[in-house]
């Protein structure tokens, strides 16, 4: 019976569908993540009477035809690519992105890493990192005796050294962005890596065209409404439970006719 076939079909996907929700859950509080939604495509369809056929001799068309669908499958876990909220820190190196772009990053195999996540800090040289140790892309080297450290919305970092009175330009913080976002690959640690789907890198300055602006001492926040995400495992829940049902009934069914005599 087909019926058992679609149903396990569905159930599947509907726990890859759970699945999906609960990571956009358990990263409600992480830095700059961009959530998930699970995307189905109805798979094939057996003909029973092929729509457009002749039904007599005589020419007339059948309007309608009889498909009988095999299921769904998950074909996609597409990135919402959304403005997170923008929350206050306090913290002089925190940094966040109001509005088009990425941070570039240098990853120890030397590829470049693309991240929302601005929450940078120094380290035992100076230089700007991630919380992983990596390396800001250009790098920015703060020295000992700096004082004040400001970042501007354009993205130059600026300090005060000893008693000059003019600030100092210590390097400026560029950004990406590409012409399919959401075709960039998440690899873990608040990066992603660019890919085929997501074309090339263009890089430029923030506040340039196309770019957004830098906001000193605050972090962008996880783009996941908690509300709509508890809605949306509610509804897969009783999917999987009516699926279940499905495989039950034609269980129940097949049972039947096999008790026929």
């Amino acid at each position: 019976m087909q019926a058992l076939y679609s149903a396990a079909t569905g159930m599947f996907a509907q726990e890859r569908n759970v699945e999906v929700i609960s990571n956009n859950i358990a990263n409600m509080r992480t830095t700059g993540y961009k959530r998930q939604r699970a995307e189905f495509q109805d798979l094939l369809y057996m003909n029973l009477r092929r729509v457009g056929s002749a039904s007599s001799d005589s020419g007339t068309i059948v309007p309608t035809g009889v498909q009988i669908g095999s299921g769904v499958r998950l074909v996609a876990t597409s990135r919402i690519m959304s403005q997170g909220s923008v929350l206050n820190t306090d913290k002089e190196l925190d940094v966040a992105i109001r509005g088009e772009g990425f941070f570039q990053i240098e990853m120890p195999d030397g590829r470049t890493g693309y991240t929302r996540d601005g929450s940078f800090a120094a380290n035992a040289t100076g230089q700007l990192v991630t919380a992983d140790g990596y390396l800001l892309v250009p790098n920015i080297t703060i020295p000992d005796n700096a004082e004040g450290i400001t970042i501007t919305t354009q993205g130059q970092v600026e300090v005060r050294i000893g008693t000059a009175t003019a600030p100092t330009v210590l390097g400026q913080i560029n950004l990406a962005k590409f012409r399919n976002k959401a075709g960039l690959e998440a690899i873990g640690e608040n990066l992603f890596a660019e890919t085929s789907a997501s074309g090339s890198a263009q890089t430029g300055t923030p506040q340039s065209t196309g770019f957004g602006s830098l906001l000193q001492k605050h972090l962008e926040q996880a783009n996941v409404n908690s509300v709509g995400e508890i809605a949306n495992l509610i509804s897969a829940q009783r999917a999987y439970e009516m699926n279940s049902r499905v495989i039950r009934a034609a269980d129940e069914m097949l049972s039947s006719t096999a008790q026929l005599r």
